[in-house]
């Protein structure tokens, strides 16, 4: 996307990549170099340039790395992950940044759409005082810019989660698959922003000869990604006791449901007996004879009326105590 030379933190002009190692040596500055989703092909010519470590060559052509910090003679390959947050589909969108870092040389190569670094360039060349530190002013930047871009992952998730827990105690038996598609996406950030606490703390090593100002800014950067860490681990445990909340309230309506079901069944299952009786009394008798029961009793038609009446109504009053009516 861009490359220039800077020399004493003032951009002096911007360059092919053919030789600007040399001329950079020559005027005692340093190359700066944007790249955007490089092909195998376009990052060759980069490599041979600057003398660019193959393996971390071979990585930073592909994305799908942890946060990281490895170091090759006097070079460094940082690996930062990007987050950004789409606020009409409700979801984080992931991207990385890799850093390959010289003495006389920075290349960034970015991955996705995650976090663009517009305006770190702009805001840096503003401060050339700083800039004349050297190449860790870039790598401060960047790392600057990126975890200031988590700020609003972290309001939009903590969005989120408000609506899931009004959804959840109003009775949105659905919200539980909302829970576990938020959940995965505080995991995949917590993997973006949890490693960088350990990356920046190897840059404070003396040995790694970063400019004290430099470290100075980087551990206020340090502090940052730890209160964002902090907030992840917040919004992971929140989410845990929803999904634990919401899973006792769905059981507790299913048990709910079950014994209304079950109320249904005893009392259809009550009146079932009940009508049996007088069905199991005119099936023995048929009452199409002229005197019932026993054929020759003239009291047997009220008899069995009366029968039928007093088992019934002793069936009722013992299926109401037992509340099945």
């Amino acid at each position: 996307m861009d490359s220039a030379i800077y020399v004493d933190g003032r951009r002096t002009e911007s360059s092919d990549l053919a030789g600007i190692r040399s001329i950079c040596r020559k005027r005692g500055g340093f190359a700066w170099i944007e790249l955007v989703d490089p092909s195998k092909e376009e990052f060759a010519s980069l490599s041979s340039e600057f003398d660019l470590p193959e393996m971390a060559v071979r990585g930073a052509i592909k994305a799908h790395h942890r946060p990281r910090l490895e170091r090759y003679g006097d070079s460094f390959f940082v690996v930062l992950r990007t987050a950004h947050y789409l606020d009409k589909e409700e979801r984080v969108e992931f991207g990385e940044i890799h850093i390959f870092l010289g003495e006389d040389f920075v290349v960034t190569v970015r991955h996705g759409e995650a976090s663009s670094l517009a305006g770190v360039r702009e805001a840096l060349e503003g401060e050339p005082g700083f800039l004349s530190r050297g190449t860790g002013t870039v790598l401060w930047a960047v790392v600057d810019k990126v975890i200031d871009d988590y700020d609003p992952v972290i309001d939009g998730l903590e969005n989120d989660v408000d609506e899931i827990e009004e959804e959840v105690f109003g009775g949105n038996a659905g919200v539980s698959r909302r829970i576990y598609e938020l959940s995965r996406e505080v995991l995949e950030f917590r993997r973006a922003a949890q490693p960088l606490a350990k990356v920046l703390e190897h840059l404070f090593e003396e040995s790694y000869g970063v400019d004290r100002e430099v470290v100075r800014r980087m551990r206020s950067v340090h502090e940052h990604v730890l209160r964002v860490s902090e907030q992840i681990d917040g919004f992971r445990e929140l989410l845990s006791n929803i999904l634990s909340v919401n899973l006792t309230l769905v059981s507790v309506e299913q048990n709910t449901a079950m014994q209304r079901q079950s109320a249904q069944v005893q009392k259809i299952s009550a009146w079932a007996a009940i009508v049996a009786v007088p069905t199991l009394i005119t099936g023995v008798y048929g009452m199409n004879f002229r005197y019932m029961p026993e054929l020759n009793s003239y009291l047997g038609y009220p008899i069995a009326l009366a029968l039928m009446a007093a088992i019934s109504g002793l069936l009722y009053l013992g299926f109401k105590r037992a509340g099945w009516l």
